[in-house]
């Protein structure tokens, strides 16, 4: 699509990316647009093709086909590179790479251009955004993890660069840390009104950070949107299971609906036969304590409750969850319960479902 001259480009532009190692397309035409002052996150398990291409975009890996543009110009084809250095992209990987010879401030200031007092200036203005002032003279082994990844923050965005790549940048953190140093990053990120792309395999670090999550598989990006409808909106059963535990229930489809121990679902453009599955997430299948678990079972069109028995409880921390062997097919089921709830193996139990949390989706060939 032509922009109008009255149009700002997107910061961050990639179009149609290809990369192949030896028989493997590793990305497999990627297209992404990134803006100033937002966090995208490219989020995806370990060999998907997002590292691959973080280091196309910062040059230090060429593409085989495809473009990238920063501001609307291109800066990377096939034929046309502009080198790393100059595309004012700053790099942020997990192993934070500090100078352990040179002290915080020259860490920081190393690859600054201009004046000492310059360069001195920048340092200590970023230094105070990351609470780190008083560690200015310092050396990089007298810090905690936490600290040199704050100093790298600083270090990356020195030169002022238009996008940072950002890449697991606090999987080496401890657990307690993360939360607090993620947070401190993404407002220091937001005030330099950087573009940020942030690939992470977690998805709560995605959820936590993104403002648009790109869900990447097998060298494609699946799906892509803000992290609300990425969650509440999933594309397939591989996209539900992303975030968090499922439950399946399969059945197929007759009619434009299927038959399940909840009741009816619709199927619509699914042919008579055709296998289906049905997706809920644990939290989003209830107890019926109103029933006592020796009354007869529902019928599939009741609609309202099937039975199981339990075969495991286990206590989470803030919720118990517990696992179900149903009545009607012998499948397993799983349900998240607040607080303790370790009911004995064997206990009937009756179980409600959230239909607005249902995704129905063709079953996986």
């Amino acid at each position: 699509m032509q922009l109008t001259p009255t149009s700002t480009p997107p910061r961050l532009e990639i179009r149609n990316l290809r990369r192949r190692f030896g028989n493997r397309q590793v990305v497999d035409d990627v297209s992404l647009t990134l803006q100033s002052g937002r966090v995208t996150c490219l989020l995806g398990p370990s060999g998907c093709g997002k590292s691959t291409t973080l280091r196309m975009i910062a040059g230090v890996d060429m593409q085989d086909s495809g473009e990238i543009y920063v501001d609307g110009k291109l800066i990377c084809d096939t034929v046309f590179r502009i080198p790393p250095e100059r595309r004012q992209i700053g790099l942020m990987f997990q192993d934070f790479a500090l100078f352990p010879h040179l002290s915080v401030s020259d860490n920081v200031a190393f690859g600054l251009k201009g004046s000492n007092d310059e360069k001195r200036a920048r340092v200590e203005e970023l230094l105070a955004k990351v609470n780190l002032g008083w560690a200015i003279d310092k050396y990089p082994h007298l810090l905690s993890g936490g600290e040199q990844q704050r100093i790298a923050l600083a270090r990356a965005l020195a030169p002022r660069p238009r996008i940072m790549l950002m890449d697991e940048p606090f999987s080496g953190l401890d657990n307690r840390l993360r939360d607090g140093i993620r947070d401190e990053t993404l407002a220091v990120l937001k005030e330099e009104d950087t573009a940020v792309l942030l690939v992470t395999h977690e998805p709560e670090e995605a959820m936590r950070m993104a403002d648009e999550i790109a869900l990447m598989r097998d060298g494609v990006i699946v799906q892509q949107g803000a992290p609300y409808n990425i969650y509440n909106a999933p594309k397939d059963k591989q996209a539900v299971a992303f975030f968090s535990d499922i439950n399946v229930i399969r059945s197929v489809s007759n009619g434009a609906l299927t038959d399940t121990p909840f009741g009816q679902f619709l199927t619509p453009g699914l042919a008579d036969g055709a296998p289906v599955e049905i997706v809920i997430r644990p939290q989003h299948l209830k107890l019926d304590f109103d029933r006592d678990g020796k009354g007869p079972l529902p019928t599939p069109s009741d609609g309202v409750a099937a039975r199981g028995l339990v075969t495991r409880a286990r206590f989470m921390g803030n919720e118990s969850l517990v696992e179900f062997k149903m009545d009607h097919d012998g499948s397993a089921l799983k349900v998240t319960v607040p607080n303790v709830f370790l009911p004995k193996k064997d206990t009937p139990l009756w179980l409600t479902i959230r239909r607005d949390r249902c995704f129905v989706f063709p079953a996986d060939a």
